[in-house]
């Protein structure tokens, strides 16, 4: 029996184009903002909730649109990084925050151990099984998948403005993100970080290291900075980008027969 999610309650996971033909999977961590019923407003103000440190703010347009550009699959998780974070390993320390930057987070005060586990098991769980089905039955179908983890980051940080528009987050994947990062700064006009402003590790991710990096898939990380997809016209903007650069990247890996819809993927 549930006892976090209530009949009025979506279900955490949000999917798209299920049947696409791309051999990109795209992820969303922290696609959405929602809070279950029961855990009200976590002691928060409105305005705290439409911030960073609820969600990755306009993630959520570019994704979408990047997937029907593509025909790629994409699955998304619609509750507030606050509630847990789908892009931790559900024993680190933040987790689920106490403290977000500089704001206290009232409501994961004292939280208790059976609490935080309600948490981890109604969403993070179902979140993170549905994309490790997701793989399986693409590979059963002889169905490559390269596993792109879409975030956003914030303009400043900490007080330090952040110049990257857009940053490739990798680890031991040797295939995508040195490509990706050649042809985004190929662009006129805009600076492209190479592990900036996060990198990928074992202890502070959890997507691509679990879904990507254990199972041997070609993977990246992608982070666009906030105030340049705010609005719809600049998610849209962003999706037409990396629809381009990612199908020709993906052209060009089926060309070489690095991926290919007749077999296992070639790494």
């Amino acid at each position: 029996m549930s006892l976090l999610l209530g009949d009025a309650d979506v279900p955490p996971t949000f999917e798209q184009n299920a049947a696409g033909r791309s051999a990109f999977l795209f992820t969303c961590d922290h696609y959405g903002r929602l809070l279950p019923q029961k855990l009200g407003d976590l002691g928060l103000p409105e305005d705290e909730l439409r911030r960073h440190i609820a969600w990755d703010i306009g993630i959520a347009g570019v994704a979408e649109a990047l997937s029907n550009h593509l025909d790629a699959q994409l699955i998304a998780q619609r509750y507030s990084r606050l509630v847990i974070d789908c892009n931790r390993p559900p024993d680190a320390a933040n987790s689920i925050p106490r403290l977000s930057e500089l704001t206290m987070i009232p409501g994961n005060e004292a939280l208790s151990r059976e609490a935080a586990e309600t948490r981890r098991r109604e969403i993070f769980d179902p979140y993170h099984h549905r994309i490790a089905e997701i793989i399986e039955q693409r590979s059963r179908e002889n169905k490559p998948t390269v596993l792109v983890a879409l975030h956003s980051f914030t303009p400043v940080y900490a007080g330090v403005a952040r110049p990257w528009h857009i940053g490739t987050l990798y680890h031991r994947d040797t295939t995508l993100p040195p490509r990706l990062l050649k042809a985004l700064r190929a662009e006129a006009g805009i600076v492209v970080g190479d592990n900036e402003p996060y990198a990928v590790s074992d202890q502070t991710d959890y997507t691509i290291p679990v879904h990507g990096e254990a199972r041997g898939l070609i993977n990246t990380g992608i982070e666009i900075r906030q105030d340049l997809i705010e609005d719809e016209s600049g998610q849209q903007q962003w999706a037409e980008r990396l629809a381009r650069i990612l199908g020709e990247i993906e052209a060009s890996l089926r060309a070489q027969r690095i991926i290919d819809f007749q077999g296992e993927e070639r790494i």
